[in-house]
């Protein structure tokens, strides 16, 4: 407790002092760019991963940063984003995952939940569908690369509950809405991004270009050129049904870029 009020002193004393007119600005009301969903872990800081300012990001956060279905709970999450689109006309919503997630090491054993956190066991029930999809797709693997593939795979899974909510379905189709899977690297303070055409996780750079409208100028100054990559890759490329994609990022396997949104099982 004593570093957090230390913590208010210099927040008052620095930060305070220098933005009192973002503050009043801010008494007003807000108008912020972005629905930032992510997972509560201590880990990750959505301000200062994304080097925004108060009033930039509306946030939601819980264990695994789940989005229950539309209708499947009575919590707060619903609620929030049906806020954030209708209520602030938010353009653009980020599902961000991260390594090493606890919850989603939970959700791979369930079993040893239920005794001991029944709410937990309970909640994480809204990504039933990572979970079975894990189990029945990827054979052969061991613990640490099921937990990576379960946090890859449940960020598709909650961007597909999102969806599911009339207001965010709309404004899809209305081509007012984009959403973004992000998985950030705590041990390296990199993120990846989910690219629908390669069906791979790759810097974000791509994702610029396709900003809707007033949400461009949450961009500051141009994005640095990534002449090498930033994490190793497969070597050779992968034949699909749909054709070839190229390498990955070596913290997903050709197996899973391969699965990811297209439906098939990784052959034995």
């Amino acid at each position: 407790m004593r570093k957090l009020i230390t913590g208010l002193r210099e927040f008052r004393t620095h930060y305070v002092s220098s933005h009192r007119d973002l503050l009043k600005h801010l008494a007003h009301g807000q108008d912020p760019r972005v629905l930032f969903i992510t997972c509560s872990d201590s880990r990750i800081s959505p301000n200062l991963l994304t080097q925004t300012d108060l009033g930039d990001l509306f946030v939601i956060r819980n264990a695994g940063n789940i989005i229950p279905p539309y209708g499947a709970a009575n919590g707060g999450e619903g609620a929030s984003v049906e806020y954030a689109i209708h209520a602030l006309e938010i353009e653009q919503i980020v599902v961000c995952g991260h390594s090493h997630c606890g919850a989603m090491k939970g959700l791979l054993q369930l079993g040893k939940l239920e005794e001991e956190m029944p709410l937990v066991y309970d909640w994480l029930h809204h990504a039933e569908a990572t979970r079975r999809l894990v189990q029945e797709n990827y054979n052969g693997y061991d613990k640490e690369e099921l937990l990576e593939i379960a946090i890859a795979e449940n960020v598709l899974t909650q961007i597909d509950n999102l969806k599911t909510y009339p207001v965010v379905r709309s404004r899809l189709y209305q081509g007012k809405l984009k959403i973004y899977g992000w998985i950030y690297l705590i041990e390296t303070g990199e993120v990846l991004a989910y690219d629908p055409t390669t069906h791979a996780y790759v810097p974000p750079d791509n994702q610029v270009s396709d900003l809707p409208g007033k949400s461009r100028d949450l961009i500051a100054g141009e994005l640095p050129s990534i002449e090498e990559p930033l994490y190793p890759t497969y070597g050779g490329v992968t034949d699909t049904p749909n054709g070839s994609y190229g390498t990955g990022p070596a913290w997903l396997s050709p197996e899973q870029l391969d699965r990811i949104y297209r439906g098939s099982k990784v052959k034995p």
